[in-house]
């Protein structure tokens, strides 16, 4: 392979950060929203949502690789810096648990999962459920400056290694990739319960179920960032990671089968 592409070890590594990326728990929360206001408004773009969403984030998520690829030819960020905002991920991901923890005690009938990034988005904005209006939700989720960090940290990494603004750009779109696979996923999972002949009592069940995957997933994500900063000897090699990508993927594909056959049922 050319020197200015990235390995192909490294491509597969950006995929497999995409799909967990498409897990994270804000876009969860926001998805599961989405898809649940286009299904009572009976709109056919429903069982796309997870994708539109995915593509209007990771297309930002892109952009921001590249350019940071560029930049660190001429700026050199502070480590002080760097440590700080690679600790933002986990206590975002702790501060994600804990709110979905807390309503899930309530035992609260009508539970949504949610997330700290949809306070952030225009109310009028978030009850608009056009294909357009969903990519721009997309879009102002990778402005927040934990997805920008994860972008930025992409960029600096592919610059440094030789690549720039190629591998930047390929990296960037293999992410993007995983993630519109999980998302949409996600999105269709939901619309197959939705529209199930019990999808009313199904989908309070299913929302709750999700709200506890998003807690088991926040804490055990934050567990393992703090691990491996104690004990660097956890932390997994390339190959373990990718395998537990593939893994997951699997089982989402597995629950989206089961989901079908049950709603035929």
């Amino acid at each position: 392979m050319q020197a200015e592409l990235i390995s192909f070890s490294g491509l597969v590594l950006m995929f497999v950060l995409g799909l967990r990326h498409g897990l994270d728990p804000d876009h969860i929360a926001c998805i599961d929203g989405l898809t649940w206001r286009a299904l009572n408004q009976d709109h056919e773009h429903a069982h796309w949502i997870g994708s539109l969403f995915a593509i209007g984030h990771g297309l930002l998520v892109t952009g921001i690789a590249v350019g940071v690829s560029q930049l660190t030819h001429s700026v050199s960020v502070p480590e002080p810096v760097v440590l700080v905002f690679g600790w933002v991920p986990t206590v975002l991901l702790l501060l994600v648990g804990t709110l979905n923890l807390r309503l899930l005690l309530r035992q609260d009938p009508a539970f949504v999962p949610t997330g700290w990034k949809l306070k952030l988005i225009p109310q009028h904005l978030r009850n608009h459920s056009s294909p357009w209006a969903v990519v721009v939700i997309g879009v102002l989720f990778a402005t927040v400056f934990d997805t920008a960090t994860q972008a930025s940290a992409w960029g600096y990494v592919a610059s440094n290694r030789g690549g720039g603004l190629l591998a930047a750009f390929l990296a960037g779109l293999v992410f993007t990739l995983g993630m519109v696979i999980t998302d949409t996923l996600d999105g269709r999972l939901i619309c197959r319960i939705g529209r199930g002949a019990d999808g009313q009592a199904t989908g309070r069940r299913f929302r709750r179920t999700l709200g506890w995957l998003i807690v088991a997933i926040s804490y055990g994500v934050a567990a393992y960032n703090l691990g491996k900063a104690w004990f660097p000897a956890i932390e997994l090699g390339d190959f373990a990671f990718s395998l537990a990508g593939f893994a997951l993927i699997a089982l989402m594909f597995m629950v989206w089968l089961w989901s079908s056959r049950s709603t035929r049922r």
